[in-house]
């Protein structure tokens, strides 16, 4: 299924932590993503690199159903990663390819606030999990007027995912969620990109991508196992953004943004 591309309409992207943490990616993403027309908002994850330096550190990287586990320690490293090095260095390659870029976290301008994660119970209904220092993010929760105001200026806010509370607590919230709250937001087109073409029926087939999946199909996908882990929370934002304003919502692969590839997410 081609994609039609809304091109008056304010395009949300989400880069995931394995092409950030590839470089040869990240530069041909950046560039395609900076040729994009009209405006936009970029936010990436950085996942791969933030556990990497959480091994070097001797803390071991814990997830749960697709979420990063964030104690203190764990807040400090993702801190330093996602809002350092990762946020600035995207913004710099952007720089360099003609995108005016401006690097944010959501605490600057306090232009996401987050509240703090009450324990969960996991999906067996059964086990409740801490997450630590994991900020839960809404459609709400984003300023939207200060991110329009960015825009236009003729900025392009580069969002990591780590936001605040309002009471001086940084939190680490999944990069997904914070695309699909800012695409919902904004009543925006929401793309969210990774190293693969799609969701795939089949991980180990690159080409077995699945055109199109509302929410009834993504249910008998997830009950027979072809959809897991990472995918889950990552669909899941999908279908909370539709619901709740988002224009449209596509997974696809971080290279050739505009060639209209990927997976479509409807609710219906």
């Amino acid at each position: 299924m081609k994609v039609t591309y809304l091109h008056n309409t304010i395009k949300v992207v989400k880069i995931g932590g394995n092409v950030v943490d590839n470089e040869s990616m990240l530069e041909a993403f950046c560039k395609d993503f900076a040729a994009l027309e009209g405006p936009k908002v970029l936010v990436h994850g950085g996942g791969v690199m933030a556990s990497s330096i959480q091994q070097a550190l001797g803390q071991t990287p814990v997830k749960i159903e697709g979420r990063r586990v964030t104690d203190e320690d764990t807040v400090k490293v993702v801190t330093m990663v996602y809002a350092g090095w990762c946020n600035k260095h995207i913004t710099a390659l952007l720089q360099g390819f003609g995108c005016n870029a401006i690097g944010l976290s959501g605490c600057d301008a306090s232009v996401i606030r987050a509240r703090k994660r009450a324990p969960r119970t996991l999906s067996d209904g059964v086990t409740q999990v801490d997450y630590g220092f994991v900020g839960d993010v809404k459609g709400e929760s984003v300023n939207a007027e200060m991110v329009q105001k960015l825009l236009d200026m003729g900025l392009t806010p580069v969002f990591c995912a780590i936001n605040h509370d309002g009471k001086g607590n940084l939190l680490n919230t999944n990069a997904d969620t914070i695309a699909s709250s800012v695409a919902i937001a904004l009543r925006a087109e929401l793309l969210l990109c990774f190293e693969k073409k799609g969701v795939l029926m089949d991980k180990n087939e690159e080409n077995s991508v699945i055109p199109h999946i509302d929410l009834a199909y993504y249910h008998t996908l997830k009950e027979q196992g072809i959809v897991d882990e990472g995918m889950l929370p990552k669909l899941e934002n999908a279908f909370k953004a539709l619901r709740e304003g988002a224009k449209r919502v596509v997974i696809r692969s971080s290279q050739g943004l505009s060639d209209g590839s990927g997976t479509v997410i409807s609710l219906g």
